[in-house]
């Protein structure tokens, strides 16, 4: 965090879950995509998912950028009770055609690296085609499937999938755990090119 916080700066931003900074979204389109993180939070109340599509000029490190943005974002529409431990952020570069998915550290049982790439070349084609709506809402279906299927991963052999995590049932405090927590993000980077 120290790094990313030399590169981006260490000040707090706040956002609403859903920034489109690029400004690719049509009008008509917002509503709908609102409406998918709303629909995501009714099924997963205990977690959000924030979108930020930007235009970036010299970006060096989308996942570097999507690490230190989930850690100093205060989304101003998502409820206190969610911390940023419980939120998944799908950051998309227009100008690169790239994007990554950052998650925090209390999904680290559900989600891995591999997941996320898969839930974006969910969204791939879509995006490739500039309907970021539909790649979007490919990407957010992907992760309630990915979800679900950690969640059920958990329940069979919890000890083993929390360790994964580097967590454990009685939330005791180990170094590699501690470890754990102090780093949040566990993404892959995803291009989206063809």
């Amino acid at each position: 965090m120290v790094h990313a916080d030399g590169v981006f700066g260490s000040q707090d931003i706040k956002l609403k879950k859903f920034s489109d900074v690029a400004g690719v979204f049509r009008m008509k389109d917002r509503e709908p995509m609102r409406k998918t993180l709303e629909d995501f939070e009714s099924k997963f109340p205990q977690l959000f998912v924030s979108v930020y599509l930007g235009a970036f000029e010299d970006l060096s490190s989308i996942r570097q950028y999507g690490f230190w943005m989930l850690n100093r974002t205060h989304y101003v529409d998502v409820d206190p009770q969610r911390p940023n431990s419980t939120g998944i952020l799908i950051l998309v570069d227009v100008n690169a055609k790239s994007a990554s998915i950052t998650f925090g550290y209390a999904l680290m049982p559900y989600l891995s690296e591999e997941t996320t790439f898969e839930a974006l070349s969910a969204g791939h084609p879509f995006f490739l085609q500039g309907d970021y709506l539909k790649a979007l809402k490919a990407v957010i279906k992907k992760l309630e499937v990915l979800l679900v299927k950690g969640w059920k991963r958990a329940r069979k052999d919890p000890v083993k999938v929390l360790a994964r995590g580097g967590q454990t049932l009685k939330g005791s405090i180990t170094e590699h755990n501690e470890a754990g927590i102090l780093e949040l993000s566990s993404e892959k980077e995803g291009e989206v090119k063809g």
